[in-house]
């Protein structure tokens, strides 16, 4: 009874703040991800792993100058929808580095996960004045943090057409990728043809994951809680438009956003899963180990971790918004200024 007098309250609290808000924000923005995981070449900033991004944000929600005693409020609440693209391919050159020269081309992984998102965050905005208008003052800077839940799945680009060692890519010591293996000594030199096809959950590509589990499950979840964070700064344009410049960062409590977090897939694990079924098993081995150099299969010394279990995944979306400023008055929704 106590819960439900609590969200009751809140509820009106809500509703009424709305009712009395005079003004909302709509903005659209696009900018860059930059995927950071158990994957990558560089040590700091994964510059080769830039993808593109989305997000529309519904702001300054319930924070009416009635409530907050500020006609320009610095706090405020915003909701998100986003799309961010993360991914990353240990085999691509980076300048002049190809191959061995790369730090992690001998694992070889490569991903792409498409994210979507929704979150809500509190803002704080460093006003000069909070009684004269953003585009009066030129430029402000401000910072947010929030809570969201995501969904996305983990996929690869490992075969040309169907999944079938036939069409697999074999990765040579002189950083190209040919259509036969190095132990053949020929081999025509061939591109990835960029379609992201397996889908890596449905998989078993590391050690444990065959446990209680059955071929063409997921072996995790493909719904996150992420916690956004960041600042930026905002510019105010006309009393209607605004424009910001953002740097968010999402941390993940999850480390399978790139399907890399544990130990390799061992012989004995997919002869558990796939028993007297040996082209199965080369198939799942190879979608563990694309490069066949990361592990011979056997658990010891010559298995290499294949990720870090300890640390969770993780991506920043720097972007570039516009946001139109709406009126709410007697229940209507209209642009501001106008009757």
């Amino acid at each position: 009874m106590k819960n439900n007098s609590a969200l009751i309250i809140f509820c009106l609290f809500a509703f009424g703040s709305l009712k009395a808000q005079s003004t909302f924000e709509i903005g659209l923005a696009s900018g860059v991800t930059n995927y950071f995981g158990d994957l990558g070449n560089e040590k700091v900033f994964q510059t080769t792993s830039a993808n593109p991004g989305m997000a529309i944000t519904f702001r300054n929600l319930m924070t009416s100058s009635a409530l907050t005693g500020y006609q320009y409020s610095p706090l405020s609440f915003e909701f998100r929808l986003s799309w961010h693209r993360i991914g990353y391919d240990e085999t691509k050159s980076i300048g002049d580095q190809i191959g061995f020269e790369l730090r992690n081309y001998g694992r070889g992984i490569n991903f792409r996960n498409d994210i979507y998102g929704a979150s809500a965050h509190l803002t704080y905005t460093f006003y000069q004045d909070t009684r004269i208008p953003l585009h009066k003052q030129g430029m402000a800077m401000f910072v947010f943090g929030g809570a969201g839940v995501y969904y996305g799945k983990p996929k690869a680009d490992l075969f040309r057409g169907e999944a079938s060692l036939d069409n697999r890519y074999y990765y040579w010591f002189d950083g190209t990728t040919r259509d036969q293996p190095q132990s053949a000594g020929i081999g025509n030199i061939i591109e990835k043809d960029g379609v992201y096809e397996t889908d890596l959950s449905k998989w078993v590509t590391e050690k444990g994951q065959s446990e209680g589990e059955m071929a063409g499950k997921s072996k995790y979840a493909h719904t996150h809680f992420a916690v956004p964070f960041g600042f930026g700064f905002r510019l105010g344009i006309s009393r209607l438009l605004t424009a910001s410049l953002e740097f968010g960062y999402y941390y993940f409590f999850t480390d399978f956003l790139d399907d890399v977090s544990g130990e390799y897939v061992t012989y004995s694990d997919l002869e558990r899963l796939y028993p007297n079924d040996p082209k199965m098993q080369q198939l799942a081995l190879y979608i563990s180990d694309p490069t066949g150099y990361g592990t011979n299969g056997y658990p010891g010394p010559a298995t290499s971790p294949r990720g870090n279990p300890d640390k969770s995944d993780a991506y920043s979306f720097i972007n570039l918004e516009l946001a139109y400023k709406f009126s709410l008055r007697t229940e209507k929704i209209r642009f501001l200024g106008r009757r």
